[in-house]
């Protein structure tokens, strides 16, 4: 990449995946619940979901989706879904009687899913191929460059909002206030959903 594709890559990516949105809340959520270290396996899966996308994306799956347009809607559903299964967690972990620390982590898994099913992310790597594609070049190395560089772009922009989440809630950890939390952050989560579906 030359410097000025460079400078136009970053100026497409940055803002596009540090701006809020469903995954980068689910990611703050999570620093605020589990910190950094907590949250690093469900980053782990996360910057994994990017790359299969981009992978995806980059060798023709877009082409495949365009000839089905309905399963925009299956996968808007289904991320909305996963999203109120994730909320409903942080409900449970503040029903009383229980202890509001046993919150379940999100691993890697929940990682790749969340992205996997997350249009906003999906919406964002086609665009990204679709400009930055050299028709007169071979597929393979422009699809790995691109998927590189969206990954440091994904690793330096989500590590300000899990940090954000760790620093600015972290250091609230009594019962009472995790159960405060597991309430505002499952609030939080069924708002993302809504806005996912009616967006």
């Amino acid at each position: 990449m030359s410097p000025e594709l460079v400078a136009v890559f970053l100026g497409y990516a940055v803002p596009m995946v540090i701006s809020p949105g469903p995954g980068n809340t689910v990611l703050a959520l999570s620093g605020a619940r589990f910190g950094l270290k907590g949250t690093g396996p469900f980053w782990l899966g996360f910057e994994i979901g990017n790359v299969l996308l981009c992978l995806l994306y980059g060798l023709g799956f877009g082409a495949l989706l365009l000839q089905y347009p309905q399963s925009h809607k299956v996968m808007l559903w289904a991320g909305a879904a996963y999203v109120l299964y994730l909320a409903w967690g942080f409900f449970r972990s503040a029903a009383p009687g229980k202890k509001a620390q046993t919150v379940e982590r999100m691993g890697m898994v929940s990682g790749i899913v969340a992205v996997l099913l997350n249009v906003k992310i999906h919406s964002m790597v086609a665009v990204m191929f679709a400009q930055f594609l050299r028709p007169d070049r071979a597929l393979g190395p422009q699809v790995a460059v691109l998927t590189g560089a969206f990954l440091l772009v994904g690793i330096v922009c989500h590590f300000p909002w899990i940090y954000g989440g760790q620093v600015i809630l972290g250091r609230f950890t009594s019962d009472q206030s995790l159960r405060i939390q597991g309430f505002v952050f499952g609030g939080l989560m069924v708002a993302v959903a809504v806005y996912m579906v009616l967006g």
